[in-house]
């Protein structure tokens, strides 16, 4: 059929039959006639020789196709193959709208798949969580939901009826039921109500508080089933590039992605389009590269870096800025990276300096001191004792100056040497043995600890040992001794953890958020202070007992900030900003209860004085001095008493967190993992803590460290290096042993490290 202008209404009126009016003017689709009858219809539109002379009637004609099939031509060659042209995104059967860079977003509602918004995970019922113990019967409380008080009657009546009327065996191990006796129990029948209905039900009342509450002990975040954890919508998938998807190239490692982007598949115009991109994308692939990120994937989740990744990625952040003339402020830069990683941080900041920018580093590692082009040293001591610059000039003539502690470490005149307590808690021979850890890049890792010893786990940025001891061994075992409920990373099985009383993690993650929280209230020794307090003549003359000096209750403490020295105003959107109480001008006391005064100072004085000047102040009290001397021991001698836990650093946190343990004379047999913890330390800080872990290992405990810290491999008493590189060439043991053991190992890169470190820094 051949269509004159204006008549594709009557066209269609003719085809259907429909005595209807069409619409008037061009109207593409007919008032009357039933869709079905039109499906697969074909009208033609022109029929011509292609020819120089006929190319100007071929474009309107296809015009005119277009127009009327809305949006799609056909072409049919004679004697040839019958063309289909789309205006459409179309392929197989389907139409797709454009593309947006909002499509391939996980964070806006365009990109994000719809079923978990965007996060790759979505909560999910843990059978594990359900039935922590297998080895128990269902008589004995296998279900541990329905252990509950307010489940336990129904759902035991419940079980024996599904056991006389269905055969459902009560009475035997959750792991030895058949399967068949399992999905009874998890889906349901007719004389039981399974795990999943139940959990169904309850669903149905989440508008109370206690039902939310309830259901989230029991689930985990799980990888989206949707969108297999690409956190996309499927639209997002189906658009590809040289056959890979979004999601893909995002998966591979930037070494392979480097490698791609140097020859996309792309045609010479597609090329010339995208050359400002490609530009931005083998640029900051290339700054990922030279911080030494080969092996991490695009996709990965921040969450998941270490420290010294965390570094590095910021690190590329800068170098991607092309600044010059700008300063740069690093506050320990060497952070989480293994001294085989210091060479490429110091090629970094040297390369920052040659663009003519001026780089000013708070550190304490040996490498980086040494290649300053200028130092300043403060001190002499920490605190009250510091505060003064000590040296300031070229790094030549720092060993020249006397009064540098630094200056001592760094020539060799001292060393870290940390004294081991004479008497040692046995540990004969006692092992703890996680088998077949295949987390993230983990390759089936076998990890022996010896207990009773101070263990060091080592390897370069990457290699895998935060997942293998935060995320495998810690978990597993406060399942097993705490009952905890927390995701753990896979692994086989597990040995020896019996002859442990608990594990205790003593990260970086912050104390509290409360002001009113300080160092002294942490370690339980300002109940004694505030005794002392209620004891002067002065607090009995007013009636004032303890509690008048507690910022925790009401009494003696300013009712305007409820004891913090700080009021809080609620920033909504941004974090909660602190300000000093305008009625009390921070000293977190009513002005009566200021007048109490001990030795000449009063309650807020107190808690102004630090660790070292409150040691000397209390030093008649026993049982404050030693929780003070247990402080300065850790390197916190510098800390006010009173000063609020939410403004301390990671590293002191951490350290807190030790002294916290010291102080409560913690029993024996107990694991304590730990993650850096001599950032922020200086040589001699280093030399004290040492002192303190090796006390807790000599009470008869069990310290595992993560460190890159050469001093600590050397008084470790047995070292696990993981390795030999970060990602997926890493999470292997490439040793395991004494110090000396693994010096003398070719393919560790600690090994090669800590043999120079030994040549250079003898045992004494």
């Amino acid at each position: 059929l051949d269509i004159a202008p204006g008549q594709s209404g009557r066209l269609l009126e003719r085809i259907s039959g429909s005595a209807k009016e069409p619409r008037k003017g061009r109207g593409r689709k007919a008032a009357g006639p039933p869709q079905p009858l039109l499906r697969g219809l074909r009208v033609v539109a022109d029929r011509l020789a292609f020819s120089a002379e006929n190319r100007a009637r071929l474009g309107e004609s296809l015009e005119t196709a277009f127009r009327e099939g809305e949006g799609v031509a056909e072409v049919q060659v004679v004697d040839g193959p019958l063309l289909r042209f789309s205006q459409r995104l179309e392929c197989c059967g389907r139409s797709f709208e454009p593309p947006t860079p909002l499509t391939f977003s996980f964070n806006h509602p365009q990109g994000a798949c719809p079923e978990c918004g965007g996060f790759g995970n979505t909560l999910n019922l843990d059978e594990s969580l359900i039935i922590p113990n297998p080895r128990l019967t269902l008589a004995q409380g296998a279900v541990e939901p329905w252990t509950r008080p307010r489940y336990r009657r129904h759902f035991g009546k419940q079980l024996q009826e599904a056991a006389e009327r269905e055969g459902l065996d009560i009475h035997r191990p959750w792991e030895a039921l058949p399967r068949k006796q399992k999905g009874m129990v998890l889906e349901g029948s007719k004389a039981l109500l399974g795990v999943f209905p139940f959990f169904e039900r309850l669903k149905r009342k989440k508008y109370k508080v206690w039902v939310r509450v309830f259901i989230r002990r029991y689930q985990t975040l799980q990888r989206c089933a949707s969108c297999g954890a690409t956190r996309l919508r499927p639209e997002a998938m189906w658009v590809r590039l040289g056959g890979e998807t979004i999601a893909g190239l995002c998966a591979m490692p930037v070494e392979k992605l480097r490698e791609y982007f140097q020859a996309p598949p792309l045609g010479p115009e597609q090329h010339e389009r995208a050359r400002d991109i490609l530009k931005q994308i083998r640029d900051r692939l290339e700054f990922l590269h030279e911080v030494g990120l080969d092996y991490l994937t695009l996709d990965r989740e921040t969450r998941t870096l270490s420290g010294g990744e965390h570094q590095r990625i910021n690190l590329a952040n800068q170098l991607g800025a092309h600044l010059t003339g700008t300063l740069y402020i690093l506050d320990e830069p060497t952070i989480g990276l293994h001294p085989r990683d210091n060479a490429r941080l110091i090629h970094i900041l040297k390369g920052l300096v040659e663009r003519g920018n001026t780089l000013l580093v708070v550190e304490h590692d040996r490498d980086v001191i040494d290649q300053a082009d200028h130092i300043v040293d403060l001190g002499p001591g920490a605190g009250e004792q510091g505060g003064e610059v000590v040296f300031a000039g070229p790094r030549g003539e720092l060993p020249s100056c006397p009064a540098s502690a630094t200056a001592k470490y760094l020539t060799g005149a001292r060393r870290v040497t940390p004294r081991r307590p004479r008497e040692r808690a046995g540990a004969n021979g006692r092992v703890l043995t996680l088998l077949g850890a295949s987390e993230n890049n983990l390759k089936e890792v076998d990890l022996r600890v010896p207990l009773g010893k101070l263990v060091a786990v080592t390897g370069v940025s990457g290699s895998g040992k935060s997942t293998l001891v935060h995320d495998t061994l810690f978990p597993a075992l406060a399942r097993i001794l705490h009952d905890s409920k927390g995701p753990i990373g896979r692994f086989r099985e597990i040995h020896g953890f019996e002859q442990l009383s608990a594990a205790v993690l003593l990260d970086q993650s912050p104390i509290g958020k409360s002001p009113r929280s300080n160092p002294i209230t942490y370690l339980k020794g300002y109940d004694s202070i505030r005794r002392l307090f209620a004891e002067t003549a002065t607090a009995r003359g007013l009636g004032y007992g303890p509690g008048h000096f507690s910022f925790n209750s009401a009494g003696g403490r300013c009712e305007s900030c409820a004891g913090s020295g700080f009021q809080k105003i609620e920033m909504h959107f941004m974090a909660d900003l602190y300000i000093r109480c305008a009625d009390c001008e921070g000293k977190r006391f009513k002005p009566q209860a200021l007048e109490v005064r001990y030795k000449g100072l009063s309650i807020h004085e107190v808690l102004t004085l630090t660790v070292e000047e409150a040691s000397l102040f209390f030093d008649d009290v026993p049982s404050i001095v030693s929780r003070l001397l247990v402080l300065r021991d850790v390197g916190l001698g510098y800390l006010r008493i009173g000063q609020p836990v939410n403004t301390l650093s990671g590293g002191e946190a951490q350290r807190l967190k030790i002294a916290g343990h010291l102080a409560s004379k913690p029993p024996r047999d107990v694991l304590y993992l730990m993650d850096e913890p001599t950032t922020g330390l200086h040589f001699q800080d280093v030399e004290r803590l040492l002192e303190v872990l090796l006390r807790l290992v000599a009470l008869g405990n069990t310290v595992v460290v993560i460190e890159h810290n050469l001093d600590v491999f050397r008084a470790a008493d047995w070292v696990v290096d993981l390795g030999p590189e970060g990602g997926d060439a890493g999470g292997r043991i490439v040793v395991e042993g004494p110090p000396a053991e693994v010096a003398r190992c070719s393919d560790s890169r600690t090994g090669a490290f800590l043999r120079a470190y030994l040549e250079k820094h003898p045992a004494a």
